[in-house]
């Protein structure tokens, strides 16, 4: 089998796949990125998750990560090395795939959509991948041609959301959730609607933006964390995959073993 983990600024995202170019996920789970934890924790922790899932370790032949955290993909890769005795192979921007790309700043998870959306949607001219992560990414690929058209980053909802409490006096924790109406009668569904509405409300503008300057009509996939919320808020969202990013990981991986 082939576990895929895709590390994240918020959480790591882990798929369990076999170990062939099927890419229906058998299992998957996520961990919080925001603990330091010591590679004994990393571990114990990973070992843990293989009993609760009902895991064996020793089925897992290979290993693949993407990360846009330097610093945790080391202590994973180790632990996961101590476990499994198996060394991962990471994937970056410059691994090789058929997406055609000139950024020398683009992260994985982004190079990973783009690969999955190309490989999965080949029969859609032109496909869009909405990353609902801690940060909000619009990735653009001509399927044609395998041409990565360019990306769009916005500030995530959870980010926003947080600096907007952080900075407001008196306020608890709001829950993320759609509130019944636009216009809110207290605090909390006054916040609810901004970001709930105002964030859908972008992404259907920056959609119809793109649309309009590629003279097209793009295939919109979405994922990431809290694409459930947003996705039966929209027509302009055709599909919604929460395990789309570690898809291309997958791909990634056959690509470059």
């Amino acid at each position: 089998m082939l576990l895929t983990i895709n590390i994240g600024n918020s959480s790591l995202r882990f798929g369990l796949f076999n170990n062939n170019y099927n890419l229906k996920c058998n299992c998957s789970w996520i961990i919080n990125s925001n603990p330091h934890r010591s590679l004994d924790e990393y571990i114990l922790l990973f070992r843990n998750i293989y009993q609760q899932y009902g895991i064996l370790s020793k089925l897992i032949q290979n290993i693949v990560i993407g990360s846009v955290v330097p610093p945790l993909t080391n202590i994973v890769e180790q632990s996961l090395y101590e476990i499994h005795k198996i060394k991962p192979i990471i994937v970056d921007r410059y691994s090789y795939s058929p997406i055609k790309h000139y950024s020398h700043q683009l992260g994985t998870d982004l190079y990973a959509n783009a690969i999955a959306a190309y490989t999965l949607y080949k029969h859609k001219k032109t496909t869009l991948v909405v990353d609902f992560g801690t940060a909000l990414s619009l990735t653009c690929i001509d399927n044609k041609y395998g041409k990565l058209q360019g990306v769009i980053i916005a500030p995530g909802v959870n980010s926003s959301l947080t600096a907007l409490i952080g900075n407001t006096a008196q306020l608890s924790q709001i829950e993320l959730k759609k509130p019944s109406s636009i216009l809110g009668q207290y605090t909390e569904t006054c916040i609810q609607s901004g970001i709930i509405y105002g964030y859908i409300s972008m992404v259907e503008g920056l959609i119809n933006r793109i649309n309009k300057e590629l003279k097209t009509n793009c295939f919109v996939i979405a994922t990431g964390g809290l694409s459930h919320i947003y996705t039966p808020l929209t027509k302009k969202i055709h599909l919604k995959d929460k395990l789309h990013t570690i898809k291309g990981l997958k791909i990634l991986f056959h690509w470059n073993q």
